[in-house]
């Protein structure tokens, strides 16, 4: 379905990322890989799928390394088709406590980054005529919970994002849209689970169950198998009409 398109999947070393960059290119997309850590493992598993892949390793947090970022997919592979917006950090803090230096990488990571790759991909879109752009956001862009001020303003920033860039460009064939994750056991979710067995004594599995019981009344994480499916269908011609939504695959977090 995407042969020929190029897909630009920011924080796609592993997580979310990649298992929305791995459903792209099964599809048939070359992928643009960001990211730290282990390159050569995604890469390769990107590769099996007889798609191109390359790989930037921009900081999210600093615009002309975006910008660096955006012009080598162009220069890679003519441009880029479908943007992810992926990128994410997390602090858990009070607010009276969030260390300023945390707020402000989280705003530019989480949001920020989002606003610049959509700028500089946009062009190209528009004058193709079609485009996809999907931000990962977060039940967290639905709603809130205590001591992660910076993540749920940035994620709310994302769907609010989200839904002015569907608006400017609603009469082309440039879509965007959000995918709002409730709990995915990436990384950053296994910092959160190990933290609470910690704290309370608990075995790992039942501090698994103590997170999602908290929130998530399907009592499972959602996959990033399940959310790069999402992703396909968004970039597939059933969807040409989908533009500003933020898809909840939350476990019923937000029907409570």
């Amino acid at each position: 379905m995407l042969k020929g398109k190029t897909a630009l999947v920011t924080g796609s070393t592993s997580g979310i990322g990649l298992g929305i960059a791995k459903a792209l290119a099964a599809q048939g997309a070359n992928i643009v890989l960001n990211g730290f850590g282990d390159v050569e493992s995604p890469k390769a598993e990107i590769a099996a799928f007889g798609v191109k892949v390359a790989y930037h390793g921009a900081d999210m947090s600093k615009v002309a390394e975006i910008e660096a970022m955006m012009k080598f997919a162009a220069d890679s592979f003519g441009r880029v088709d479908i943007l992810v917006n992926n990128a994410g950090i997390q602090h858990v803090s009070k607010i009276e406590d969030f260390p300023v230096e945390r707020w402000d990488a989280i705003i530019a990571i989480n949001l920020s980054s989002a606003f610049h790759a959509t700028r500089l991909a946009l062009p190209a879109m528009k004058a193709s005529n079609w485009g996809r752009i999907i931000n990962v956001a977060s039940v967290h862009g639905l709603v809130a919970s205590a001591e992660k001020s910076a993540y749920v303003a940035a994620k709310h920033g994302v769907v609010g994002l989200t839904k002015v860039t569907a608006l400017e460009n609603a009469t082309t064939g440039v879509t965007c849209n959000a995918i709002c994750p409730g709990w995915v056991l990436t990384p950053l979710v296994q910092k959160q689970v190990d933290a609470k067995a910690a704290a309370l004594g608990l075995s790992n599995e039942d501090a698994k169950k103590l997170l999602l019981g908290e929130k998530e009344p399907s009592m499972q994480f959602t996959t990033p198998d399940e959310l790069g499916a999402l992703a396909v269908f968004f970039c597939s011609p059933a969807a040409d009409n989908v533009r500003g939504v933020a898809w909840n695959m939350d476990g019923g977090w937000t029907a409570q």
